[in-house]
């Protein structure tokens, strides 16, 4: 998953470097800078880059001096990334729809939304349906989306971007399966965590042990041992994930009568 957003990033800062060297004369849509001011503030974003105050001055510089420029939706995605960095989900939720308005195909914004009302959802908030419903129709136009979407940077290699849109889509299942989890749906989110786990590009633990929890908490105590078995043999993972797979197995060894009694654990 960091390899998606890492890459999501340097397309953007690879993009403005193109930009900066000016777009070729054979790709008339390409986004433009319109005068040499604009392009300045371009330079000024591109250079704020890693900083988030710095990058949403930057950004509100572009988009207030230069209402009609061609980068508005990524500069509102890249102020909405600033302020989920400087943990302001508000702002960040106001500046990813924002960046939707501009353009409704920005699938880092629409993730980023998805994942957000996913994450961010508790089961006895009063509004829990209306946030996952938005989280879950947020995370299934991402996954219509990568079926067939574009570079947004033609520096990336196409096998790199093959991989990207899967774990984009991945991240997007993975979302889904965190509603269901909320909403107590057992066999719906490890369907959903199955789906993550077998789209993403290369194995994610991340996936697999929810997909655990998830069958733990369904009563489906051996598959959920087979996956929790997978994530403790592999010698990469994280500790902290191991520690909760080494719980949801527990709890599910425990079910079966094995083991004293004691609560499922949940992978959130």
């Amino acid at each position: 998953m960091k390899r998606m957003i890492l890459t999501g990033i340097l397309a953007l800062g690879a993009g403005f470097t193109c930009l900066m060297a000016q777009a070729p004369a054979a790709a008339p849509k390409a986004p433009a800078p319109k005068s040499k001011a604009e392009m300045e503030a371009l330079q000024a974003l591109q250079a704020a880059q890693g900083n988030p105050d710095a990058t949403i001055a930057a950004c509100e510089n572009l988009i207030t001096k230069f209402a009609d420029t061609d980068f508005k939706g990524i500069a509102l995605f890249m102020e909405a990334d600033a302020y989920e960095k400087k943990k302001d989900p508000e702002h960040m939720v106001i500046f990813a729809e924002r960046a939707l308005e501009a353009n409704p195909q920005n699938f880092q914004a629409t993730l980023m939304l998805a994942k957000y009302y996913a994450s961010n959802t508790r089961e006895n908030d009063l509004d829990r349906e209306e946030k996952l419903g938005k989280a879950e129709k947020y995370a299934n136009q991402v996954i219509a989306m990568m079926k067939d979407a574009p570079k947004p940077n033609p520096q990336i290699p196409d096998d790199q971007w093959v991989d990207v849109k899967k774990d984009i889509s991945a991240e997007a299942y993975n979302a889904i399966g965190l509603g269901n989890l909320t909403r107590k749906k057992y066999d719906a989110a490890a369907a959903n965590f199955k789906q993550a786990v077998d789209t993403n590009s290369r194995p994610e633990p991340a996936y697999m042990v929810r997909l655990a929890s998830a069958l733990q908490s369904a009563g489906k105590n051996d598959e959920a041992i087979v996956w929790c078995d997978k994530v403790l043999a592999d010698t990469t993972v994280h500790p902290q994930i191991k520690q909760v797979a080494q719980s949801v197995r527990a709890a599910a060894v425990a079910a079966k009568g094995k083991a004293p009694g004691g609560a499922p654990a949940q992978a959130k």
